[in-house]
């Protein structure tokens, strides 16, 4: 009887350790079997490829992750300038990343090495792009003051390496942007195989005509390094079906790109530090909690929290224990980081934000990532039914200050803007230039009739009447200026005007607050003007799931 009982529960075992090892085998295999038609998925046979073992986006070099959330945007102190451009707004922020730190200037003369080496400015072709990507080392100059040494030494001298590079536009800004995109996403192909081992130091040696492009390798990935990427595959091309990468696969980055204002200001404020449950305790006025400028806390009592002017001919205080430890800018992180980890937020220098500039931030029309600037572009369709990417043609654009940036390089591909195709019948957007909507465009204009002619000037008269300069040049190369002469303008808005954000080393401590906003021409640069790079999340907003704990949700 004995023995029997035995058996049956041998038995038992038996069935429920095969169940377990079902279960397990069908809870593997399901990821790769479509539950759309129960075909296999990424089958050597061939088929639907996708990565179904993505977990989450991977945290590119030099950022930090910022969860998002809902913030008062705008100015919550006294507006002693009475400006009236911040009106605290309530908003709300996807997930993103930002740089740790400002672009510092060894990694801005990394880029302009690169630049160097495949468009060597002694070929005519290419000077313009190594010259037009050039910070302004002339910034530093001033009629009453000696700063020569900044200007001849600030950008290249090691001393300076890790501080925070100034000088440029913000145009500029948005290019550096762009080429740290395509070498990011360069190195992870390589290192995830579908690139061949130092397949991107051959670029530079001149071992290979061309180089790489993200969007060129997305839409029309055997045309990248000038049609030689055959010979640069790596080991995916041998031990998969997959020859390219694709966004499927997980690999490609989004792209590296500046802050929007509102990003910026969320992640300077840092309110993550003062918030219980899901309220926040009290205002913020500085990056960091309290209303001074010195640390509160027992340990480094009584130091500056920041660098900036402290008053008239006071840009570090006192030297020794009460001086700032700077009196121009200061190296990365030589002050404590906020609460999101973030240095620098107040102080260093001021930074380039997208947006472009408008006194009112519009909340009627979006609470959730807002951002003016928005240009919907689209790819260029070739006659041959492929999109067209531009090998031999660099094109350029004069600033009004008639310096020349390269505005499409050698192996990128053609961008046009939208058109009826995308825009008819649409509720969401009706143009591809939006930069003005509702503050800017002719329809904002209190001359606006949408019944009048065309041809009438005053229906088609826009509302900011900013000077309209025109600077080009001519067959022999030099500058053809045309200023504007009217006496009938009245501001200096327009769409090529953007928002910079953040106190610098220049500016007293009222603009420190991470509220404040300025704006400037965007093809202008100063020496208190940085930048820093941010990237958007994709995917789930948090890193961390909630988990429950004796029936508590926690994180």
């Amino acid at each position: 009887m004995k023995k029997q009982i035995i058996n049956v529960a041998l038995s038992s075992l038996v069935i429920a350790a095969s169940m377990a090892v079902t279960g397990c085998n069908k809870s593997s295999s399901s990821k790769n079997t479509s539950r759309a038609t129960g075909w296999k998925i990424n089958a050597k046979e061939g088929g639907f490829q996708y990565n179904s073992d993505f977990k989450e986006q991977e945290t590119g070099p030099g950022l930090v992750f910022i969860e998002g959330g809902t913030f008062t945007k705008g100015k919550v102190q006294d507006d002693v300038m009475h400006d009236w451009n911040n009106t605290p707004t309530s908003q709300h922020v996807q997930s993103f990343y930002m740089d740790e730190t400002e672009v510092t200037n060894v990694m801005y003369l990394e880029y302009l090495d690169y630049l160097k080496a495949v468009y060597p400015p002694e070929n005519p072709m290419y000077t313009n792009i190594y010259k037009g990507a050039l910070p302004d080392t002339l910034v530093w100059r001033n009629r009453l003051g000696f700063n020569e040494t900044m200007t001849n030494n600030y950008l290249r001298h090691p001393a300076y390496a890790e501080y925070p590079v100034v000088g440029v536009n913000w145009v500029q800004a948005v290019q550096f942007s762009e080429w740290r995109t395509d070498r990011v996403n360069e190195a992870m192909l390589e290192r995830e195989g579908y690139l061949a081992q130092d397949s991107k130091y051959q670029v530079l040696s001149g071992d290979i005509d061309g180089t790489f492009s993200t969007e060129a390798y997305l839409n029309r990935p055997e045309s990248v390094y000038n049609g030689n990427i055959d010979s640069l595959q790596g080991k995916q091309k041998r031990d998969s079906i997959n020859t390219f990468a694709k966004r499927s696969s997980g690999i490609i980055m989004p792209e590296y790109r500046l802050p929007t204002e509102t990003e910026w200001e969320y992640a300077a404020a840092a309110l993550v530090g003062t918030r219980e449950y899901n309220n926040y305790r009290g205002r913020k006025k500085y990056p960091w909690e309290g209303d001074y400028t010195r640390n509160g806390k027992r340990v480094g009592r009584g130091d500056q929290l920041a660098n900036f002017k402290q008053g008239k001919g006071d840009y570090g205080g006192i030297a020794g224990w009460s001086d700032d430890g700077a009196d121009i800018t200061a190296e990365v992180k030589s002050y404590k980081p906020n609460d999101h980890g973030l240095y620098e937020m107040a102080g260093n220098v001021a930074e380039w934000v997208a947006d472009v500039y408008r006194p009112i931030v519009d909340d009627e029309i979006s609470d959730f990532n807002y951002y003016r600037g928005n240009i919907y572009m689209k790819t260029a369709i070739g006659e041959d039914g492929k999109v067209v990417v531009l090998r031999d043609s660099i094109v350029y654009d004069t600033l009004p200050n008639g310096k020349i940036v390269a505005v499409n390089m050698p192996g990128e591909i053609k961008m046009i803007p939208v058109d009826e195709e995308e825009t008819y019948l649409r509720t969401n957007f009706d143009a591809s230039d939006n930069r003005a909507y509702r503050d800017g465009d002719a329809g904002s204009s209190r001359f606006f009739d949408r019944f009048a002619d065309e041809e009438d000037e005053d229906s088609q008269r826009k509302m900011y009447d900013s000077p309209r300069h025109t600077v080009e040049r001519n067959d022999e190369g030099t500058l053809d200026r045309e200023y504007d002469k009217s006496n009938s303008r009245t501001s200096l808005i327009n769409d090529e005007v953007r928002v910079y954000k953040g106190g610098s080393w220049k500016d007293r401590a009222y603009w420190l607050d991470p509220a404040q906003r300025r704006f400037l021409p965007q093809y202008m640069a100063t020496d208190y003007i940085g930048f820093r790079c941010a990237m958007s999340r994709v995917g789930s907003k948090s890193k961390t799931k909630n988990k429950t704990v004796r029936g508590k949700k926690v994180r």
